[in-house]
């Protein structure tokens, strides 16, 4: 049990690297380029973020099998679209506007993000860090 909360504190670390990506997008990004391509690079970067997070703060978590680090990404994306979408709902977002991320023809490579949150758990474990 007690290593399912450290998975879970992991992803924790996730909400403010999201967050702060998100500002860098509008507050910097926006200013140099255009809306598409700001979100792609913002997608990419916390993509590439998830990952060295997981490569730095997964390993240390004793006893984690290939199978826990397969439930492990399943649930981290899980906890991720539920929160991404609970926010965006308590915001005063549509269900319109939260799918409209989930287009990367827009340029959002949200999903991205999610195979990213997905698959880390396992490309470290095959990397044999775990």
């Amino acid at each position: 049990m007690m290593k399912w909360s450290k998975v879970i504190g992991v992803w924790c670390c996730f909400i403010p690297l999201a967050i702060l990506n998100g500002g860098l997008r509008e507050y910097v990004w926006h200013r140099f380029l255009s809306e598409s391509t700001a979100l792609a690079l913002s997608g990419v970067l916390l993509a590439g973020l998830i990952y060295v997070v997981t490569f730095l703060l997964l390993p240390p978590i004793k006893d984690l099998t290939k199978k826990d680090c397969i439930l492990v990404g399943g649930l981290w994306m899980c906890l991720t679209v539920c929160f991404e979408f609970g926010l965006g709902l308590s915001s005063g977002s549509s269900w319109k506007e939260l799918c409209q991320a989930y287009n990367p023809m827009t340029g959002n490579l949200w999903i991205l993000v999610l195979l990213s949150t997905l698959c880390s758990p396992m490309f470290v474990y095959k990397n044999e860090v775990i």
